[in-house]
């Protein structure tokens, strides 16, 4: 029976793009007959405590020898001294998101740390498994050369198209944790430029990441008197998403960086038309003719893609019906287990 150990930081359950493809990565790999073991580490990564350090030490030292183990690169990136010691006895594949350098908010000193980091980390890996292409191509960066490294795109449901809102407010929807990297600020500024129009947001996604951008988030909303325009919804349940989407006339994400953009996939797979930001892997996951992209952090650029989609039915129905062809080429999580397992099951190849 084939085997794998995949090593996350914290809990697997944990509600974002990154762990819902590890989760279903190791779910679809159990319904493919093979043994999947989780080695959850601390929470604290990619900025681990010393006891994190020495737990996951530990963790690394409980696997047996000759295992095939895939890291998550949120924890990876930190952990290049274990990585470099179990190197000889294990089979180390990487599980790159996006690299942790290019996270939104650090210090140029961190950012420089987290990039040595994890460029002396990915020396240690057998392979490289990343999200996107555009992830592969940063990696190149990092020294790991191309042909260890497969790209795999996130699956994604098939899902009704959107039924949109029917009334004369437009129905926007973002679909994100509410960190710095996400651009809800952003986002808050060039609708503040749009109040005499007719819309409504509705954010969906963790407020308990970075409380200090909700908190921060809020009270932008009050000065500019978006409040009652703007709900910040928290994580929901399934149900309570599908309605969020349901009822949507178009979708947003003023992101500053994407290693997929599994919410863009979504939003593509419910047929909404796209407002997000030129970055990442963002061109690659939105056609030109379903979204209108703009340069991250452009206030501008961000307001006036928004007043065109909001003013223009026909524009959102041009983007919408390309949205609904784009959808149908979307991959399956059926067919991105297929290609992990196809990139486990080779004999990794020797550093």
């Amino acid at each position: 029976m084939r085997s794998l150990d995949l090593v996350v930081p914290g809990d697997l359950e944990t509600p974002t793009g990154g762990y819902e493809y590890d989760r279903r990565i190791a779910n679809g790999l159990r319904s493919r007959g093979w043994t999947v073991r989780v080695h959850s580490l601390a929470a604290s990564f990619p900025a681990p405590t010393s006891a994190a350090l020495a737990h996951a030490r530990e963790t690394f030292a409980r696997i047996p020898d000759d295992r095939v183990v895939l890291v998550d690169g949120l924890a990876l990136g930190a952990l290049p001294d274990i990585a470099s010691e179990e190197a000889g006895r294990l089979r180390l594949v990487a599980l790159v998101h996006h690299p942790l350098a290019a996270e939104t908010g650090l210090e140029p000193a961190r950012a420089e740390a987290l990039r040595r980091s994890e460029t002396r980390a990915l020396r240690a890996m057998r392979s490289v498994i990343t999200t996107s292409v555009a992830t592969a191509r940063a990696l190149l960066e990092y020294g790991v050369p191309r042909e260890r490294i497969v790209a795999v795109e996130p699956g994604t449901d098939r899902a009704p198209l959107a039924r949109g809102s029917g009334g004369p407010a437009v129905e926007l929807l973002c679909v994100a944790a509410i960190v710095p990297r996400k651009g809800h600020a952003v986002l808050a500024e060039a609708l503040f430029h749009l109040a005499t129009r007719a819309w409504r947001l509705t954010c969906v996604g963790s407020l308990a990441r970075s409380p200090e951008t909700v908190a921060r988030l809020r009270h932008r909303l009050a000065e500019l008197r978006l409040a009652d325009r703007v709900r910040l919804a928290g994580v929901l349940d399934r149900a309570a998403l599908d309605a969020c989407y349901a009822r949507a006339d178009a979708f947003v994400l003023a992101t500053f960086h994407e290693g997929y953009g599994m919410a863009l996939a979504e939003a593509l797979a419910r047929g909404l038309p796209i407002v997000s930001t030129r970055v990442g892997a963002v061109p690659d996951t939105v056609p030109d003719d379903a979204g209108l992209l703009v340069p991250p952090g452009n206030v501008a650029a961000l307001r006036d893609a928004l007043a065109r989609v909001i003013d223009d039915a026909a524009l959102r129905a041009r983007l919408a019906a390309s949205a609904r062809r784009a959808r149908e080429r979307l991959p399956t999580w059926e067919e991105a287990c297929a290609r992990i397992e196809d990139a486990l099951s080779r004999d990794p190849l020797h550093r």
